[in-house]
């Protein structure tokens, strides 16, 4: 089964499963005056329409690039994402307007034996469903699925907290349900708010997770002529288009055929391995096999480790023909002037080699951490 006809399958079920328990606690909210168990009704019918946009969204994210969008349409199950989360908002705000209104203008709810069960009936159901979400979510890399499997968690919660405050009522005379209606509601707002910052965080382009990174970069090294890996960028156009680029050290005496057959070998096994298309490998030179290169490159990266901003040093290139000397810098994102970091060391080796023209170039830490 591919990915697309997984993603619709399990939304399928999430309708069914949701529907189901909407038409039933909307019957019981009714006849109980329950508006706890109203609302509730009210958010498993948004769930059931959340399935219903992660459907549409892994139908539109499967078309196949074209002249206008040539790295094809995955980032819209990114948007799919969106509207779910605007969907639980406006779910989570309508319900707490209602809830509010009910605790000025309270109404003595009538639970029965069938309601209560069929609540207790219904937090079983959401939690089974909230795990299945989540975890056919992880497997086809599923915001959209991820983010109905927080959701439906989160109902459970909200359907234990409308069958707790049933039972308050009944056992104590004591109706507390437009309160638990106005908590519901405030989680279901705080559930839409985390579902629309972790997609705008992927819209805007997240760090590399440091698993992902360590994966690609061993991958890299696996070739003998690789030294290193180092810069490495990842741009996701979609849950199955990650395109990306690096740097790799190799001996200056490498020949550009064997450049070209080495980038060769290194795209298919990443691509094999990592599902990462490396569409740029850049190069860095290393011709520090003399001991006195080794000397000079390891005190310059000592003196770039006594400055606590800084990650990572690679890149060092001695030129003797034009007395120069090329080293790279990983600044970390919290340096507050990560430039005068980086004229520091700049200045630093200047001093101890005289000779030498030298210059740093600031990296940033996307994925070297």
């Amino acid at each position: 089964m591919d990915r697309q006809t997984r993603i619709v399958r399990t939304s399928i079920v999430g309708i069914v499963v949701n529907a189901m328990l909407s038409v039933l606690k909307a019957v019981i909210g009714v006849v109980t005056g329950s508006v706890a168990i109203l609302m509730d009704a009210v958010n498993n019918l948004t769930d059931a329409l959340s399935s219903v946009i992660t459907i549409i969204g892994a139908k539109l994210s499967s078309k196949a690039p074209d002249r206008e969008h040539p790295y094809g349409y995955g980032r819209i199950e990114y948007l799919s994402a969106m509207v779910i989360a605007v969907i639980i908002l406006y779910a989570g705000f309508s319900a707490l307007k209602e809830s509010v209104d009910k605790v000025i203008s309270p109404v003595v709810p009538d639970y029965s034996a069938i309601a209560l069960a069929i609540i207790a009936v219904a937090v079983v159901a959401k939690v089974l469903l909230g795990l299945y979400f989540k975890r056919v979510g992880k497997e086809v890399n599923s915001k959209s699925l991820i983010a109905s499997g927080v959701d439906a968690l989160m109902d459970s919660v909200v359907s234990a907290s409308t069958l707790a405050a049933a039972l308050v009522f009944i056992f104590f005379d004591i109706s507390v349900e437009a309160w638990v209606g106005v908590a519901i509601s405030i989680l279901v707002v705080r559930t839409g708010l985390e579902v629309m910052r972790d997609t705008l965080s992927d819209i805007l382009g997240r760090r590399i997770p440091p698993e992902e990174s360590r994966a690609i970069k061993e991958t890299i090294c696996s070739f003998d002529d690789v030294h290193g890996a180092y810069d490495l960028t990842l741009h996701s156009y979609g849950p199955e288009v990650v395109i990306g680029s690096v740097h790799i050290e190799v001996p200056e005496t490498m020949t550009a055929k064997e450049l070209d057959l080495l980038e060769r070998r290194i795209f298919d096994r990443v691509l094999a391995e990592n599902n990462v298309y490396l569409t740029g490998i850049g190069v860095y030179s290393t011709n520090f096999q003399d001991e006195e290169s080794r000397g000079i490159s390891d005190r310059i990266r000592d003196i770039a480790s006594s400055y606590p901003e800084v990650i990572q040093t690679h890149g060092f290139f001695i030129d003797r023909d034009s007395k120069s000397i090329t080293v790279d810098v990983v600044v970390s994102f919290d340096c507050e002037d990560r430039s005068a970091v980086a004229e520091a060391i700049e200045r630093e080796i200047s001093e101890e080699y005289g000779d030498y023209s030298v210059a740093v170039q600031i990296d940033s830490d996307f994925s070297d951490r």
